[in-house]
């Protein structure tokens, strides 16, 4: 939560969803070089695998579009032990993560344990599942991002994903407003915004949901370094400058406001999951009607129902 940033021209960015990618960059190399992925993540992912068993397709390919801090390779090994397992990451240091945990020793080798790597969206083949866990709120431009996941997804697969909500870390908010900080966390697409995105990209049948969660900390250090395991503010109007020890201890000082009749700190946060299908491409009928020949192949599939 230290990181350098350009001065800020408003409360706001100038769209849902506003960030900055030098300070994104900066916290993915640190991320990278962590031991463990962070420990939400992994809470995350046990919470979609859950999910999972309301859905009848049984995917022949399954891609994990994070895998790096996503904590999910062995959920979705257990959920779908015959499916081809494949990997994408579009950061070399996330890349470079993945594929060393992933590289396989003999044992896993003769299973396929280890995943195959795609360089590059869309994926090619197409797949069943596209899986992303707690990646989407990293997103700068999550509409092109979609339609690369639209793009590798076989008619009739689907999506699953879960990301931040813009009410994760409220409480900070007035906190940061009245020592002039700037803002805390960027200003994350909501779950309806993040459904008219995914309709607009081409998928079919959103189902959008969210949980709140209430975490609670006996002191502001074990908090500030669990939000740090997380990352880090990646809000352009964050504070323009490094930050010193003095206003670390101002922020431990302010944090204690947080106390709740508990006597501990608390925050809350707010997870989002999204799941969509993709559908045969509905061909227009006119007098003289030009369609493309993968328009047309993907038309004649049977479309195959998840639910």
């Amino acid at each position: 939560m230290s990181e350098t940033a350009p001065a800020p021209t408003s409360n706001k960015g100038p769209r849902p969803q506003d960030i900055d990618d030098a300070a994104r960059r900066h916290q993915v190399r640190r991320l990278a070089r962590a031991g463990l992925p962070p420990w939400l993540h992994v809470e995350v992912a046990r919470r979609m695998a859950e999910r999972l068993s309301f859905i009848k397709l049984q995917p022949a390919h399954v891609l994990d579009a994070a895998p790096a801090l996503g904590a999910s390779a062995e959920l979705l090994r257990q959920a779908y032990p015959k499916a081809e397992m494949l990997w994408h990451e579009a950061d070399a240091a996330l890349a470079a993560r993945a594929a060393a945990a992933r590289a396989p020793g003999w044992w896993q080798k003769l299973r396929g344990a280890g995943g195959r790597r795609v360089d590059a969206l869309p994926a090619r083949p197409e797949v069943e599942l596209l899986w992303s866990n707690m990646d989407l709120h990293a997103s700068a431009d999550l509409p092109d991002v979609l339609a690369r996941w639209q793009d590798s997804l076989a008619v009739g697969g689907f999506i699953m994903f879960s990301c931040l909500g813009p009410d994760s870390f409220v409480e900070l908010r007035p906190l940061y407003a009245r020592a002039g900080w700037g803002r805390p966390a960027p200003d994350w697409w909501d779950m309806h915004d993040v459904g008219d995105l995914v309709l607009r990209a081409g998928f079919t049948d959103p189902v959008m949901d969210q949980e709140r969660v209430r975490l609670t900390w006996r002191d502001a250090e074990s908090l500030l370094a669990d939000l740090r395991a997380l990352g880090g503010n990646l809000a352009p109007t964050r504070f323009a400058g490094l930050r010193g020890r003095a206003w670390r201890a101002a922020l431990v000082r302010e944090l204690e406001s947080l106390r709740g009749t508990d006597g501990r700190l608390a925050l809350t946060l707010e997870l989002v999951f999204g799941h969509a299908v993709k559908s045969a491409p509905r061909l227009s009928v006119a007098a003289e009607t030009h369609v493309s020949l993968d328009a047309m192949r993907q038309t004649l599939r049977k479309p195959r129902s998840t639910g």
